[in-house]
């Protein structure tokens, strides 16, 4: 796992299917402001000198869940699953909406 890849937000950068078609190097790298825009959840993070939201005692505040549970963006728990094995120093990885697809739902 690439650490530079580590999206803020708990998704992995490095398997986005927008970096290679947007040349985005990553919210890390880009300091939250990706090809769609500035990322408020990126720039909270950077602002209190956290590499990702899961080193913040606050896990996760609404900012946070509004993502997880947005209906075009959002995921089934994935990111932060990700996010506190990143803050126990695991370099793991789940990709977003795989979680519901590995139990024999639907992916949304």
């Amino acid at each position: 796992m690439d650490r530079t890849m580590i999206g803020v937000c708990g998704a992995y950068c490095g398997v986005c299917e927008w970096k290679p078609k947007m040349g985005c190097p990553g919210c890390q790298t880009a300091g939250g402001n990706v090809f769609w825009g500035e990322c408020r959840i990126a720039k909270c993070s950077a602002g209190k000198g956290y590499t990702h939201c899961g080193e913040c005692p606050q896990l996760p505040c609404s900012d946070l869940e509004a993502v997880f549970s947005n209906g075009e963006h959002g995921d089934h728990g994935e990111r932060l699953l990700n996010l506190k094995a990143w803050a126990r120093g695991e370099e793991t990885v789940l990709e977003l909406r795989t979680l519901r697809a590995r139990d024999g739902a639907t992916k949304a």
